[in-house]
């Protein structure tokens, strides 16, 4: 029923539900609305002016106006960012819709009534509480005895040497590639088994009597119902790879501003990025709030 078709008393008590949430939202959010006011608001403004200036003496931060010409040297003069930048997003695309299938297969499977589930909810939160560390984040920059530990399983030197070195190339790609989105998925199975959980059991029983396969009551039902998260693990996973700290983009950025010291250069590059990731977050959101469920209506 749309919310046209209501009678003024529904439709009011409807709207006075929204305003009710959305006061909530507000409450949840004036912490973090302070912090940003507190802490981040000079900075973030330091960094715009910076990408468009360029620094004339360190002592005080004094900057002359440049414009666009930060801008102008990233995509004409520097070789470094955009073959980088292309590689990042590339990945991203690829990694994210792997990690959400793969998520919310596990997710899917321990929430089931099995031995062992307890261990499995753990093993595969794990990579998340170690990745948080000092010294693994130092073993994912590093290596561990010439690899990292997002490069994957290496594939031995006597099959590389029967595959050849095209096959080989392909099949290292693939076990990196799975390997990545092992290490990442943690926090969205989190978010999956938590969606899971609070569908209530009494539409698959009903489902169930009606003749409804499993098949299609993961269509009609537990998607549906979980859409919401589904949008929050896949803006939630993008920024993760985005910001993680084994980006390469990242990196190169880090490098220009702390060790080649070119601070409005590494501005210039930073706004950019995060635009750029910006804008394809509001994209998936966009594209995705047609198909969210919520409270018994599509929006």
């Amino acid at each position: 029923m749309s919310v046209k078709s209501m009678s003024p008393v529904r439709k009011s008590k409807r709207l006075g539900i929204d305003r009710k949430r959305s006061l909530e939202a507000y409450i949840f959010l004036i912490p973090w609305l302070i912090g940003v006011c507190l802490f981040f608001a000079y900075p973030i403004f330091v960094s715009i002016r910076l990408a468009f200036s360029d620094i004339v003496e360190f002592k005080g931060l004094k900057t002359a106006w440049v414009g666009l010409d930060n801008f102008r040297y990233i995509f004409f003069y520097d070789i470094n960012f955009v073959p980088t930048f292309l590689k990042v997003v590339t990945d991203t695309l690829l990694n994210t819709p792997l990690c959400m299938v793969f998520s919310l297969i596990i997710a899917i499977f321990i929430n089931r009534k099995m031995v062992g589930r307890g261990f499995f909810r753990t093993a595969f939160f794990i990579p998340v509480l170690l990745g948080t560390g000092y010294i693994m984040k130092q073993l994912l920059g590093m290596g561990v005895d010439g690899m990292t530990v997002t490069t994957g399983i290496m594939v031995p030197k006597l099959i590389a040497d029967l595959l050849g070195p095209s096959i080989t190339e392909v099949v290292q790609g693939f076990l990196d590639r799975i390997t990545v989105v092992l290490w990442k998925s943690g926090v969205q199975i989190v978010l999956f088994l938590a969606g899971l959980q609070g569908i209530s059991g009494s539409l698959y029983e009903a489902a169930r009597v009606d003749g409804a396969t499993e098949w299609e009551m993961f269509w009609k039902i537990t998607l549906p119902m979980i859409s919401p998260v589904i949008m929050m693990n896949v803006v939630y996973t993008i920024v993760s790879f985005f910001t993680d700290t084994t980006n390469p983009l990242v990196d190169y950025i880090y490098k220009m501003n702390f060790t080649n010291q070119q601070f409005e250069y590494a501005a210039a590059m930073s706004w950019l990025y995060f635009i750029f990731a910006l804008v394809l977050c509001l994209g998936s959101i966009l594209l995705m709030r047609r198909h969210i469920y919520d409270s018994g209506t599509k929006n």
